[in-house]
């Protein structure tokens, strides 16, 4: 019988030996190495579907490849850094997402990079690659640190690829800020990497010996004397969540993401749906054991979540530019992710984490269509009358729209509504968690403003420039991939319809819960998420709740994304709109200026500058001058006693007799007292 998860290694060297190619030899080959890329990528998709059918028959695997180092660890315990995968049904889920979303991107980018003439295409493509290989290893690991290697591979690739036109003055610099602010945050990832090891003497995600096992028991090796076990729970998990909170672009460590559209488009959809951005909530979604045995720091979680999901959805209301307003509407809802795996949902997470990556995969292509057509002019100002010029391109960038906004029966409806719900049922007595609800449940009619906002901009109404009223064509390499998510933003909400199961009675169509809670056999104690229902909160609660509860919650939700929708129709879908944003006054400043963080960022920049510079005073003026003090007393005594060290005996003999002499007035003087 063949052994499907030898194969798993594959999934992630397909892409590797992409990147390699298209790096040594893209240069000899057509379209700079684009089709090796699209064939490897279609190969780690193929691979990745016939392990998900493996594990839909319920096996799994949690294997070491390769032992690294071995060596004593804090107290009795022997630390061992491997290599492994980790395929469960979790693992398997992302495989099948990133491979897809990759394979589509390697698709338009055939049409994108090749319409703008691009130079260097071989190191696109090696980019694409090996950001692809990244984010498949960091899925597949078995253990943090392997995780946390590949995360810095992700962080790399995107630093490449965001400064991919680096003649040009934007993306070098906004390279350098996602670069700087994500590693910011993973020091603090780092630290509490080490932590782990230290607790627990391993890292693994799952097993009987893993570390969220380990914590249940509260079995550990080691701990900061006098601190509770909880508390030190508390603290590792959110040293970890430093990480999370960079790459996922939560706030304060988002201001990153809207500069990163300076790279090329499809980079864009690449980061934002299946790879940097995705990558923290996965983390938390696989460490999820651990982090539901600390109600703190699953509080924390929430309400940084529902913050950022209302913060960043206000500043996307005042964009001009098409991929700025989709850059926030990211930050925005991987704040609603934060938000369910705070709240206990981490089925809802996962959930949206799905649906996410296809609907926000296809706006970003979409987009990327809209600008070829307008020669890479991204103004929705300069466009207008798009609809009938670019029918496909509309349509699909529409149902990812709806989905994006959350309107019924599209897919951000299903899993948007869920993680509003989890969090309305889990918010009594949790005064950050029903913070986290109530900005969570404001952003919905924001987001479906300025999402459609967006979409009467760009493709309604009269042309407002010479561009709009001829726009470029688009080829099937663009329309291909486009198709496919559009159809993927209208009917993934399927996967996951428990309201419809509660409401209606229907059993059976809760796939996703299923799948997730090891329903479909063969996987105990593999899954670190069959944790999920430890400590206050339980993923599985959404199937007992009140019908009731469930209905006024979706209609609220509902009601309040059809009133953003209609307000957006009513400014905006006119024949010549007006910016009515302009209106706000002052207001409109604070949110173009993202509420001024990013001078914010500068001047702690230059203050932390101006203490290291105090600092450098003191140890130059105080601690140095002592220093060069002594060394100065001791150079002059040498210089002159060196001197006396002529050779000379006839002066020696001199020395010792006027030195006898003047011991002999000395003792003469003081009468020897000393003596």
């Amino acid at each position: 019988m063949i052994d499907v998860f030898s194969y798993v290694p594959a999934i992630v060297l397909l892409p590797f030996f992409s990147f390699l190619v298209a790096l040594g030899a893209g240069r000899y080959l057509p379209k700079g190495g684009a089709f090796g890329g699209i064939a490897a990528t279609a190969g780690s998709f193929l691979l990745s579907l016939w392990v998900l059918a493996t594990v839909a028959g319920g096996q799994a695997a949690n294997r070491t490849i390769y032992t690294w180092a071995s060596a004593g660890g804090i107290g009795a315990t022997d630390v061992e850094l491997s290599f492994g995968i980790l395929v469960d049904p979790l693992s398997a889920l992302m495989l099948v997402i990133v491979t897809l979303v990759a394979l589509l991107v390697h698709v338009f980018s055939l049409g994108y990079m090749n319409d703008e003439g691009e130079t260097g295409l071989p190191r696109y493509y090696a980019g694409l690659g090996l950001f692809t290989a990244s984010m498949l290893g960091f899925v597949v690991a078995d253990n943090l640190l392997m995780a946390f290697m590949f995360f810095e591979l992700v962080g790399l690739c995107s630093y490449l690829l965001i400064g991919f036109h680096f003649r040009e003055p934007g993306p070098p610099s906004a390279a350098k800020k996602a670069f700087l602010v994500t590693r910011f945050g993973d020091y603090f990832f780092l630290i509490g990497v080490v932590a782990v090891l230290a607790t627990f003497g391993t890292a693994q995600f799952a097993g009987p010996e893993s570390f969220p096992a380990l914590a249940e028991a509260g079995e550990v090796a080691w701990t900061p004397g006098g601190l509770a076990l909880d508390t030190w729970f508390t603290i590792v998990g959110l040293l970890v969540l430093g990480g999370v909170v960079g790459k996922s672009a939560q706030f304060p460590l988002h201001t990153w993401l809207p500069d990163a559209m300076e790279g090329p488009t499809p980079v864009s959809a690449l980061i934002h749906a299946a790879t940097m951005v995705a990558a923290g909530v996965y983390l938390v979604a696989r460490m999820y054991g651990f982090y539901a045995l600390s109600p703190t720091a699953l509080a924390v979680i929430a309400f940084i979540g529902g913050f950022t999901a209302l913060f960043a959805a206000t500043m996307g209301v005042v964009k001009d530019e098409l991929k700025q307003v989709l850059a926030y509407s990211t930050i925005s809802q991987y704040g609603y992710m934060m938000l369910a795996l705070g709240a206990g949902g981490y089925v809802a997470a996962v959930f949206h984490l799905t649906t996410h990556a296809f609907f926000k995969a296809l706006l970003f292509l979409g987009a990327g269509s809209v600008i070829i057509a307008m020669h890479h002019n991204e103004d929705m100002w300069d466009m207008g009358g798009l609809k009938s010029k670019l029918p496909v391109t509309y349509y699909t960038f529409l149902a990812g729209s709806l989905a994006l906004a959350g309107i019924f029966p599209f897919a951000g409806f299903w899993s948007k509504d869920e993680i509003l719900y989890e969090a309305l049922v889990h918010a009594p007595g949790e005064p950050l968690l029903f913070g986290g609800y109530l900005m969570g449940l404001l952003a919905v009619p924001v987001t479906a403003f300025y999402t459609f906002r967006m979409v009467f901009l760009t493709f309604h109404g009269e042309p407002r420039s010479a561009t709009a009223r001829d726009p470029e064509s688009v080829r099937w390499n663009v329309k291909g991939p486009l198709t496919v998510l559009g159809s993927l933003a209208v009917v993934t909400g399927v996967i996951n319809m428990v309201p419809v199961q509660k409401v209606l009675g229907i059993e059976g169509i809760d796939v996703l819960h299923r799948w997730l809670d090891n329903e479909w056999g063969g996987i105990e104690g593999l899954s670190s998420h069959h944790y999920a229902d430890l400590g206050p909160y339980s993923s599985q609660y959404i199937v007992g709740g009140e019908v009731g509860t469930v209905l006024v919650g979706a209609a609220v939700s509902l009601g309040l994304a059809l009133a953003g929708l209609g307000l957006a129709w009513r400014l905006y879908g006119v024949p010549s709109p007006t910016e009515h944003t302009a209106k706000l006054g002052g207001i409109k400043d604070v949110l173009y200026n993202n509420y001024y963080l990013d001078e914010l960022q500068v001047w702690l920049a230059y203050r932390t500058e101006d203490v290291a510079g105090a600092a450098n005073v003191f140890d130059q003026g105080i601690i140095d001058g002592v220093v060069n003090g002594v060394s100065s007393v001791s150079l002059f005594g040498g210089n002159r006693i060196r001197r006396i060290q002529s050779g000379v005996v006839s002066q020696y003999t001199a020395l010792l007799t006027l030195g006898l002499v003047a011991l002999v007035l000395v003792l003469g003087v003081t009468g020897g007292w000393f003596l």
